[in-house]
This record gives C-alpha cells, structure tokens and sequence, in this order.
C-alpha cells in the first residue's frame, strides 16, 4: 500500500504536481583561494628574501567591481555538482587544475552581492608552483598572484552573563610588483553558555571585490589551523622534494621557524625516500622524498 499524504497524494503524485517556482530562490556561485608557495628559482629570480605565501585573483572585466581582484569562480548551472562548478570555474578563468581541493565554507550574508541575493560556496585549493601556467579566460581581465601578509592590529575581550565576546582585527595585504591590495577584518567570537558562534565582517577593502577579502583570511587561518595535524601541505610540493625544502614551506605557512629534529620527527611517517639525490648543488646533494600516502595507522576509511 502506497503512503499519502494530508491531500491524499502518493510521493510520484506530489513531484509531479509539486510547483518549483513556488519559492523564490537565491543564485549560488563558487570561490575559490588558491595558494602556492613560491620556489626557490622564484626567490633568486626576483631577489626576494625569502619564500613567500601567495594567492590567486582575477581582475573583474564587468561589473560589478569592473577593475578590481577576485577570487576565482562564478555561478553554478542548475544541473551541475558544487564541485563540478569550482572545478570547471577554476579551468575556465585561470586555466588550472590544483593538486589539492576542499570545499571551505558557505557565505550566505542577504547583501553580500550587489546584483541579487547570491549564497557562494568557497573552496581551498593548494597547486605546486612548478606546475602551472595561468591564462585568464572567460570574463577575467587579467589573472595574478599576489603574496599574502596578515596581520593582527587589536584585540578585545568582554564578559556577558552567560558567557564572552572576543574580538579580533586583522589587517589584511595582497601585494604585487606593482599594486598592494588591503583589507580590515574584524572575527567575532561570541561565546554563550555551551554554544560557540563565530562571525567575520569586512571592516574596509581597498581594491578588493564583494567580500572576499574575508574569505580570504579565513582560508589563511584554515590552512594554518589544517597544516599542524594533517598532511594538506604536500599540495604545495613537486612529487620529489627534500626535508629542508618542505621545512621551508610549513614555516611560511605557518608564519615562524621550526626546529629541525622536532619537524622531521612529525613528518618522518608522511614521507618516503626515493634513494635519489639532489644534482647540480654546490654543496653536498640533499636525499629526495616523495609523500607517503598511507602514513595515517589511524585513517578508519
């Protein structure tokens, strides 16, 4: 015996009768931060300091925000997959494939988009810095990585009766050779009773589209918060590397130095050795190590 409903409808009955305009309906787009790291040929090319976190914007050819940079990304198609629209999104602006994708976080703020209520589904994505060639498409003017500083300009604390709000500012910079993009961020933590709830908010964004200078952060402090208990930097690393260049890219990650026994003792299940060595180096040829995809004993898949 089919079950019916309260108007005597079988469930074949309801969908076919079943109005979808009935409700009004957001658009839903997807973003995504991609970060590399820069390489060591990078670093002496450009006389750079040091290694450096970067991230990947378009600048907007439409309105609108005609002029300014964004994260990768657009709409997805009503009989397409969230993934299958980042994916396909990333090919056609920037015509890359990343060696790493997780989805991060819904934005879903009613005036978030100038253009209609828009929900944005944002993604983290990591892609080695030896592997890629970016060519701006679709609607993009241009494509560009900028290196990424963040800094935190205050904090505060107040007490409630049940519980306490933080607060916490951050200075947001995207730098290139020849622009420095900026944003403020203010995190909220409001804590009441047993119950946690966390808000971002751009404060001011020069140069910066929609809201993604928050966006941004958040995929920073993700990664940061990722890279200390899983294995997501080897996104950022070529399939052969040595210990100390990995070193090297958890500390710009994670913004200081490490102690090198301490690390190698952390990672020592995640690599293998190859037996290869390093060529062409001055000095004494460092070992070659590829990532250990079953180092997780624990991993219940």
């Amino acid at each position: 015996m089919e079950l019916r409903d309260h108007q005597g409808l079988t469930a074949e009955e309801f969908l076919k009768s079943y109005d979808a305009g009935k409700f009004e309906r957001p658009s839903v787009t997807v973003d995504t931060a991609i970060f590399t790291i820069t390489s060591d040929d990078e670093v002496n090319q450009r006389n750079l300091s040091n290694r450096e976190l970067q991230v990947l914007l378009i600048k907007r050819g439409g309105h609108p925000f005609l002029g300014q940079w964004a994260l990768p990304g657009g709409f997805v198609n009503p009989a397409e997959d969230i993934d299958q629209a980042a994916v396909r999104e990333l090919k056609e602006e920037t015509n890359l494939d990343c060696s790493y994708m997780e989805q991060l976080y819904t934005w879903g703020e009613v005036n978030r988009d100038p253009r209609t209520r828009v929900i944005s589904i944002s993604y983290l994505a990591l892609l080695d810095s030896t592997k890629f060639d970016i060519q701006a498409g679709d609607d993009a003017a241009d494509a560009k990585w900028y290196t990424v500083k963040d800094t935190v300009l205050k904090k505060e604390k107040t007490l409630t009766q049940d519980g306490f709000i933080q607060q916490k500012w951050v200075r947001l910079e995207l730098m290139s050779d020849e622009v420095t993009l900026s944003a403020v961020i203010k995190i909220i933590k409001i804590v009441k009773g047993t119950t946690i709830e966390y808000r971002r908010e751009v404060v001011e964004q020069t140069g910066i589209a929609f809201d993604h200078g928050r966006i941004i952060q958040y995929s920073i402090e993700r990664l940061r918060n990722k890279v200390d208990y899983t294995d997501i930097a080897f996104g950022l690393m070529p399939q052969r590397f040595t210990l100390s260049e990995l070193q090297k890219v958890y500390e710009v990650i994670l913004g200081k130095k490490l102690y090198k026994a301490q690390f190698r003792q952390k990672i020592e299940k995640m690599v293998n050795g190859t037996g290869e060595f390093q060529r062409g180096k001055a000095h004494k040829p460092a070992e070659l190590f590829r990532f250990n995809p079953n180092w997780d004993e624990d991993d219940n898949f």
